[in-house]
């Protein structure tokens, strides 16, 4: 079993809560009063390997910066939540983001963006396209989904993120001997249209 830590971080009422209960249940609940933290476990089996999941649910408002720091240290990866119908949410995600990369203190760092309730098209205030534009800035994975609506969607984020941190803890001679593969295609491709230049 592959241990992975997961922290998902957002404003209020972005659905946090029901993301990881949608997730877990595979079931919807409304309504949340969500006044600590939560650590939610299962298992699950993602490309051939078996994961033991912890994911950890904090309130932001509650939390202060340095117990919001150390849940940071704990997770290995992040899926940051905006609502499409809340901009100020979408105006938090940069701040969250840079306090991540400054609690990791690491190049790469997994995280998906996930843009929810988007059901709720009418009140939309962030267009997909600005979404999708601000997780490239951020160097992160990007879902529009409905937490309400679509239990695949959620699945899909949260594998998502899984398999961007199990690419993350891959032993390093894998990855080594992954780039040395990559090079060395290279350097033939290279040598080839050297060689065919007239």
């Amino acid at each position: 079993m592959v241990p992975v830590k997961l922290l998902i971080l957002g404003a209020q009422n972005t659905g946090k809560t029901a993301l990881c209960v949608r997730f877990i249940t595979k079931r919807f609940i409304g309504e949340y009063d969500h006044k600590k933290e939560v650590t939610y476990r299962c298992s699950r089996v993602i490309d051939q390997d078996t994961v033991d999941l912890e994911i950890l649910d904090i309130t932001c408002k509650e939390s202060s910066a340095a117990s919001l720091e150390s849940s940071i240290r704990w997770a290995d990866g992040f899926l940051v939540l905006y609502s499409i119908t809340q901009r100020f949410s979408f105006l938090e995600v940069p701040r969250l983001k840079k306090l991540i990369d400054q609690t990791k203190q690491s190049l790469v760092v997994p995280t998906v963006l996930v843009a929810n309730k988007a059901d709720l098209e009418i009140g939309r205030e962030v267009t997909t396209e600005e979404g999708q534009r601000l997780a490239k800035d951020l160097r992160c994975g990007f879902r529009e989904l409905s937490v309400a609506e679509a239990v695949i969607a959620v699945e899909a984020a949260v594998f998502q993120l899984i398999r961007l941190v199990l690419d993350q803890q891959r032993p390093l001679p894998d990855r080594r001997s992954y780039m040395l593969t990559v090079r060395h295609a290279l350097t033939r491709k290279l040598t080839r249209s050297k060689t065919m230049q007239w």
